[in-house]
């Protein structure tokens, strides 16, 4: 076992606060990787404060994970010593259901093993995330990181870039799409990024004025405010397709009559509370309401090779691990442009 130092949540709601404990030995299809930058993503928050339920404590929060493997299994093919690696929202899943086998194991039948605030496929062995110097996961749910880019803006597309990448791609979204980022934060500029480098014509709704210049210089075409309800009468039957990304409690309905016929809108962020639907808003247009998680490791891969050739990364505000109770604070009023990612070298300053 190796000890790995970490920040973790002790109780639901608790400030984080440095922790230590073991992760297993590298086995035989195992990599080793020291963890260089991890994402802070607002999920990161809904667990430590327990909001969807289930949290397991102490909680080392963390899936947008950027390192260099160390030490590699003896069955270990497809990765080496020294090379840059990522891991994402999970590293296990079962493997064998239709699921799994289509390589979409974000929807294993019997539930992906998650990064952090789940149990190892025993069980009963607690995961712990990339609020870490170290992590051990099996090759197959490892990603190559090109050099490409710089690394810490890299960590976050390992969730909020393939959130936003695989309902698009599902979708289809491309040149001749009217599409709407709904939202503009971790998930929606990353969803502007790649709906503009696919060809469709964005236009992005958020509550913030103050947020246009910036829709604008990442890509959107166009900018309406959520809250202007004359601006949102004028959108009404304009768009192919719909990303909802907010996860603060919002109205769907508002943004379902903006839907053309045969719409479609994807919601990937997640409220605390449910929310309900008008029946007429969906059955007028034959519109749908759907949702979408994130993407296997194939798809993962591909979506990061994407964004090499395409220039494309996060904008991020790097901190250090003991700023982590403040960039909570911040997340929560929306103060943050639009990433935090942690660099672990601090950790070990912890």
């Amino acid at each position: 076992m190796t000890p790995t130092n970490a920040y973790a949540a002790p109780a639901a709601g608790a400030a984080l606060a440095p922790f230590q404990f073991n992760r297993r030995n590298t086995g035989p299809n195992d990599v080793k990787i020291e963890i260089l930058y991890c994402g802070v993503c607002h999920s990161d928050i809904h667990q430590v404060k327990d909001e969807w339920g289930g949290s397991i404590f102490p909680m080392v929060p963390g899936h947008e994970i950027v390192g260099r493997i160390i030490e590699t299994g003896s069955n270990v093919t497809n990765f080496k010593v020294g090379d840059l690696a990522g891991i994402g929202c999970f590293v296990d899943s079962c493997r064998t259901c239709p699921s799994c086998a289509a390589g979409e194991e974000q929807y294993c039948d019997e539930g992906m093993t998650g990064t952090y605030n789940s149990y190892e496929r025993d069980g009963r062995t607690p995961t712990y995330g990339g609020y870490s110097t170290h992590i051990v996961v099996d090759e197959k749910y490892t990603l190559h990181i090109s050099d490409k880019l710089p690394l810490e803006a890299v960590a976050p597309l390992l969730c909020a870039g393939i959130t936003t990448y695989s309902p698009l791609r599902h979708w289809k979204v491309g040149k001749g799409s009217k599409v709407a980022i709904v939202g503009l934060g971790g998930l929606g500029h990353m969803g502007v990024k790649f709906a503009a480098s696919f060809g469709a014509e964005v236009t992005v709704i958020s509550t913030s004025a103050g947020k246009e210049d910036d829709a604008r210089k990442l890509g959107a075409h166009h900018f309406a405010v959520s809250k202007d309800s004359a601006q949102m009468r004028k959108l009404r039957g304009e768009f192919d397709f719909i990303l909802d990304t907010v996860s603060a409690e919002h109205n769907y309905n508002d943004y379902l009559q903006l839907l053309k016929l045969n719409g479609t809108m994807v919601v990937v962020g997640i409220p605390e509370h449910p929310s309900t639907v008008n029946a007429f808003n969906v059955i007028g247009k034959r519109r749908s309401l759907a949702g979408s998680m994130i993407g296997g490791i194939r798809e993962t891969q591909e979506m990061l090779i994407y964004c090499a050739e395409h220039g494309i990364t996060s904008d991020i505000e790097l901190i250090n691990i003991d700023q982590i109770n403040e960039a909570y604070e911040r997340m929560l009023k929306n103060d943050v442009r639009y990433r935090f990612v942690i660099d672990i070298a601090s950790l070990n300053k912890a």
